[in-house]
């Protein structure tokens, strides 16, 4: 049995674009790589035919991995969250105990995590030390350089 992987709409629909383009647009030219290879004569030699086939059985793996996410992946409806819990798609204001900082994440699954949008996995130390904590909790995360402890401030989607 595979696990479930929740989803924003706007994340499902970009990993949905990203399983097409690789289907309908890399495959295509990683063929076409393969068919101009195999015209320049002797593939027991030919470093191009082997490069190109190389490529081919990386993607075919990549959009098999893909496949498999999609397979099981869900849908989160935010009418549905608990706003006095941290959960998947809410977005906590956390306060780094030991130097002050405040910062806010988006709680997220892995795929759709981008630091530079605030956006962290669940599965990340962090996105793992904060989920299920309410406003006023002490979040201890174990990091490589030991543990950090979190002020959970605020909780909203």
């Amino acid at each position: 049995m595979s696990q479930v992987n929740y989803y924003t709409e706007e994340g499902l629909k970009k990993l949905n674009d990203e399983l097409d383009h690789m289907k309908n647009v890399e495959r295509g030219s990683i063929t076409a790589q393969i068919a101009e290879a195999r015209d320049k004569g002797d593939l027991s030699e030919n470093a191009e035919y082997d490069a190109a086939k190389e490529a081919q059985g990386l993607l075919e793996l990549k959009i098999s991995k893909l496949e498999t996410a999609l397979s099981s992946a869900r849908i989160v409806d935010e009418s549905q969250l608990d706003l006095s819990k941290a959960l998947i798609l809410s977005i906590v204001k956390i306060k780094n105990l030991t130097n002050g900082a405040i910062m806010e994440y988006t709680l997220v699954s892995e795929k759709e995590a981008d630091l530079k949008l605030k956006k962290i996995s669940v599965d990340s130390p962090i996105g793992e030390g904060l989920l299920g904590t309410s406003v006023g909790d002490i979040a201890e995360v174990k990091v490589p350089t030991g543990i950090i402890k979190f002020e959970i401030m605020e909780i909203s989607r």
